[in-house]
């Protein structure tokens, strides 16, 4: 591994402030750098922060309307609401960010072997619409810029948020370059789901063991036969038993040996790993805090880095 590096993407406005009430949801993406650089799993040197990205490339991704009604501030307020946010300059200029931020994150990956964006996992945003806390969809948008510069030829996301992608399973549906794969709640968000290339839906109540079963049984499958040059990985923590909405039950161990087994498949067969945070909404912030640190943790041990 000489050579190699370690490489986080943060930028201050990834916690940006938001009116009363949306504040809790944004506090994680200050203290998940804060506790890196305490405890030393991450250097200063390794974090970098992207620039926004380019509407050009966004607009591989999503429609034209949709952008402009972003940039112009004219959202409807049906729109907002199914957002979850009120529109703002900074929060689609925070969105634009995160976007170039998994990009970057999937090329220095490439090199790398893995690199981390401490936000994106906006899985819910589709080409013509936002929902869900996510205005921009940032797997969407560095896959398909990467697939059409050449620089990689097949991609599977894999997503282990406690929420369907939905909004990444209506984009690549009948994209046979982007094979997408869903472990979520059976009976969570969204209560409308899309169909994934492969969506495995969950009971409530589904511990460590059933869940690590689960995880175990596909992955490897699905690695072998897609054979990809490049994996999205959304390593949401609202699976964790503490989450006030995620209905499963899985430990923080769990969380870890999740991460774990993830990042192992993956550097056995030497497919490089771009990761972003997806959701955590435990009550304490810093169970959410640790939960994400340990997917650094887990990265950065395996891949050596």
């Amino acid at each position: 591994m000489a050579g190699k590096v370690f490489r986080v993407a943060y930028d201050p406005i990834y916690a940006h402030p938001l009116p009363e009430g949306h504040r809790f949801p944004m506090l994680k993406y200050e203290l998940i750098p804060g506790q890196l650089l305490h405890e030393g799993t991450v250097y200063p040197s390794e974090i970098f922060s992207p620039a926004p990205c380019d509407d050009d490339i966004i607009l591989l991704t999503h429609e034209a309307a949709y952008l402009e009604r972003l940039n112009d501030q004219r959202l409807s307020d049906r729109e907002q609401r199914v957002i979850g946010f009120p529109q703002s300059p900074a929060l689609t200029l925070r969105e634009k960010i995160i976007s170039q931020g998994t990009i970057d994150c999937a090329r220095f990956a490439i090199r790398n072997g893995v690199a981390l964006n401490v936000a994106g996992g906006t899985h819910h945003a589709f080409a013509d619409h936002g929902e869900g806390f996510c205005l921009l969809n940032d797997f969407a948008v560095a896959a398909r810029l990467l697939i059409s510069a050449g620089e990689v030829e097949r991609v599977v996301i894999v997503d282990l948020d406690v929420h369907q992608g939905n909004g990444t399973a209506s984009i690549f549906s009948g994209d046979s370059e982007v094979f997408t794969f869903s472990m979520h709640g059976a009976h969570n968000y969204p209560f409308r789901k899309e169909t994934s290339d492969l969506d495995l839906p969950l009971p409530d109540g589904i511990g460590d063991v059933a869940y690590l079963e689960q995880l175990k049984t596909h992955l490897p499958r699905i690695l072998d036969e897609q054979q990809p040059d490049l994996v999205f990985y959304l390593s949401g923590v609202d699976i964790l038993s503490s989450d006030r909405f995620g209905k499963l039950k899985i430990s923080m161990e769990g969380c870890r040996r999740r991460d774990e087994f993830v990042f192992r498949s993956l550097r056995q067969r030497s497919i490089p790993c771009a990761v972003s945070m997806g959701g955590g909404y435990s009550p304490d912030v810093r169970t959410i805090v640790e939960a994400h640190c340990q997917t650094f943790r887990a990265a950065r041990e395996i891949y050596e880095l």
